[in-house]
């Protein structure tokens, strides 16, 4: 990033945020430019056990260290941190927070110009209920079959969120005077990504669900090809590499034709295809 565009340059964020979401967030927030620390317990985040290079790569220059809340040398360690921060990310239920001292009405009172931004699984009361990705994921009708979803979404996205809600809490403080708390459901997060599935947008006769020919994932000769020919001229420029009389997109002989065809291509000349003709498609190995 360049140095004009780190909005957060000078803002000192502390997290005590493990696994995936906190961390992402403290990654995308020190892009922003600021200064971040993180507090791990003697036994440092699981994440860096199963996947070191995980969180080798979130905690690129964050400043972390070890504490043990539990005892009266690691809450004055975190209380000497807090001291010096504008913003405390963390990812415990709110029970977890109270028992540590940290529930937002004593944070609060002890530092009244930080800010608070606490991921959760679930908003309100359902925050003290256990869950993680996959069944966030699964409440939204976002896993299909039994198969696991490719990647961690509601993880991710609540990361984002929270980062959102790091920069929210900011501008809001400089208007209001004070530090404030926000809260950042991660099921929020799934919910957010399933909109296009709500709506209808994913539909199985929609544009983007399969219906249209040139939005499609088609198999080729040694791979597959991930087509997204939707605007009209992408599609027509398909069609005329094809081969094809230009046609409804929507029709299901357009769609064996393409498929077809597909199946005739290598991937090789399917790439040099895209780079001659600017059509939007990727080849991949076979599944």
């Amino acid at each position: 990033m360049a140095r004009n565009s780190k909005p957060l340059r000078g803002t000192r964020v502390l997290s005590l945020a493990l696994n995936l979401p906190g961390p992402a967030a403290l990654m995308r927030l020190q892009a922003l430019g600021a200064r971040c620390t993180k507090i791990e317990p003697p036994v440092g985040d699981p994440m860096q056990v199963y996947r070191p290079e995980a969180y080798a790569a979130m905690h690129d220059g964050v400043r972390v260290l070890r504490a043990d809340l539990k005892t009266d040398a690691g809450r004055k360690r975190l209380q000497r941190e807090l001291a010096r921060c504008d913003v405390l990310l963390t990812s415990f239920r709110p029970s977890a927070l109270k028992r540590l001292g940290l529930d937002w009405p004593a944070l609060h009172r002890q530092h009244p110009a930080l800010c608070l931004v606490a991921i959760v699984g679930a908003p309100g009361p359902a925050a003290e209920a256990p869950g993680h990705d996959l069944t966030y994921m699964a409440e939204q009708g976002l896993v299909q079959g039994l198969n696991l979803p490719p990647t961690l979404y509601a993880d991710m996205g609540g990361a984002l969120l929270a980062t959102e809600a790091v920069l929210r809490a900011l501008m809001l403080r400089q208007q209001k005077g004070g530090g404030l708390r926000q809260e950042v459901a991660l099921s929020d997060a799934a919910a957010w990504l399933g909109l296009p599935r709500h709506w209808g947008l994913v539909a199985p006769a929609s544009a983007v669900g399969g219906g249209h020919a040139g939005y499609r994932v088609y198999a080729c000769r040694d791979g597959r090809v991930a087509v997204a020919a939707l605007e009209p001229h992408f599609a027509q420029a398909l069609c005329a590499a094809a081969g094809l009389k230009p046609a409804s997109m929507m029709s299901p002989a357009m769609h064996q034709a393409l498929a077809t065809w597909f199946a005739q291509q290598t991937r090789r000349a399917l790439d040099a295809l895209a780079l001659r003709l600017d059509l939007p498609l990727h080849t991949l190995p076979a599944d």
